[in-house]
């Protein structure tokens, strides 16, 4: 039990880390390639890769229809919706404002939780501190929201708010089922099918003609495709099985700290004390989450006995 915890934690440790990269990488891509369609080829690729290798390598079971048809569901909400979105919206929005507004993630979780779920209520610290922590985040990009004036700002902005949401729903929705089948199968399950779904929103809304197989474009579909889709997805349903919904949610706030290090290392980007500041505060809301959801589980084992 304890080193399934661990692996859990690694896990979610991973997916801080590597989602944190993704917004760099997408913005690289959607600038040289068609957003829809570049992130419906690297949705079926990992998608394929993942789901292939754990049926015919690893040897796990063929799953029957029922299981399949809930996969694709899943793939709709988060992989077409929450991550197609965002790609196309970071055509307009920088990678660092996209961030900062997926990092409301957590808040979308509780919100769906209190309407879906009586059995996981958050207590007061969990919601304290997911306000502490999305108060860091508004401090580290405050200095862009003069262009959140701009029209293409709002409707990325307004697109990103959807993709969230319909993460934070389609994440508490596998929650709910995450005893069913392999985690890494139904990572390439929900990538494959969140790329089909995505297929026809490519010849509808891209330019095809700007197709480009720039250096740009590619890296950033490979990086993406291993790292951002087949590494961290697989851990994130891994994660999502082993730890509570509010705990694997707090990765949407790493995730910026870790595109505003970026920034300032390969882009020159600010990074000044008010930034290391709201860092710290980002880092007492991670904390004051977590040490409520400790308080929850004591809380429970008490009133129970």
């Amino acid at each position: 039990m304890k080193k399934d915890l661990l692996a859990a934690y690694l896990s979610l440790a991973a997916i801080c880390l590597i989602w944190g990269t993704t917004y760099l990488a997408l913005r690289i891509a959607v600038l040289h390639f068609p957003p829809f369609l570049f992130v419906t080829i690297r949705q079926l690729i990992a998608g394929s890769l993942l789901a292939g290798f754990m049926i015919f390598i690893a040897k796990v079971q063929l799953p029957s229809r029922e299981y399949i048809i809930r996969q694709a569901i899943a793939g709709f909400f988060m992989i077409s919706m929450g991550n197609g979105l965002v790609a196309w919206a970071e055509v307009y929005v920088p990678s660092g404002v996209a961030a900062i507004i997926c990092s409301l993630m957590p808040m979308m979780v509780i919100l769906v939780n209190l309407s879906v779920n009586r059995e996981e209520k958050p207590t007061i610290p969990i919601v304290v501190g997911v306000l502490v922590g999305l108060i860091g985040i508004v401090m580290i990009f405050s200095e862009h929201l003069s262009d959140f004036a701009k029209l293409e700002y709002q409707i990325g902005i307004a697109l990103i708010f959807l993709a969230v949401l319909s993460w934070a729903g389609g994440s508490v929705w596998m929650k709910k089922r995450s005893g069913e089948g392999n985690p890494f199968l139904n990572a390439g399950l929900q990538m494959f099918f969140g790329g089909v779904w995505l297929a026809p929103c490519a010849f509808l809304f891209d330019d095809l003609s700007t197709v480009s197989w720039s250096s740009e474009a590619v890296y950033s579909m490979i990086y993406l495709i291993i790292f951002g889709s087949i590494i961290a997805y697989a851990c994130y349903s891994y994660a999502l099985r082993k730890l509570p919904m509010t705990i694997v949610s707090l990765y949407a706030y790493v995730n910026p700290i870790v595109a505003v290090i970026l920034g300032s290392i390969i882009l020159d980007e600010k990074l000044n004390s008010k930034i290391g500041l709201a860092i710290l505060i980002t880092v007492a809301g991670i904390y004051i989450v977590n040490k409520g959801e400790q308080l929850r589980s004591v809380w429970k084992t008490q009133f129970t006995k």
